[in-house]
């Protein structure tokens, strides 16, 4: 089974409960393991900083609040992320215009590539 996430612990952030939960399975089917998920700013937050992650899945908006302050967290930690959303014609803010952008529904093979390919390779 191929598993593109294998090893990795992604943070989930998503306030739809039910794209949360299949965010999660098919992350954990991929081989992460899934911190989280999360539906609010405050608890994703709280969350990556005590948790160790190696990247991120971020719904832009969480009930109303932007999520780029945690963007911002992350970026500061060098820790990748791709962002997704139900707005697909919404601008990033410029400093993370770099950062992928999926438009809801999303393709959970491309979702999960993007975050493998953003992970820099071991030192040989």
């Amino acid at each position: 089974m191929n598993e593109p996430l294998a090893g990795l612990r992604v943070l989930v952030v998503e306030d739809e409960f039910l794209l949360a939960e299949d965010l999660q399975r098919e992350a954990e089917a991929a081989g992460a393991t899934v911190v989280g998920p999360v539906p609010s700013l405050a608890q994703a937050m709280e969350l990556s900083a005590e948790a160790r992650l190696d990247c991120a899945i971020l719904d832009v908006n969480l009930q109303g609040e932007m999520v780029f302050p945690l963007a911002d967290a992350l970026q500061a930690r060098h820790i990748p992320f791709v962002f997704i959303s139900g707005y697909a014609g919404r601008q990033m803010v410029p400093r993370h215009a770099g950062a992928r952008l999926f438009a809801k529904p999303i393709d959970l093979t491309a979702v999960f590539c993007a975050l493998r390919q953003s992970i820099p390779s071991p030192p040989a």
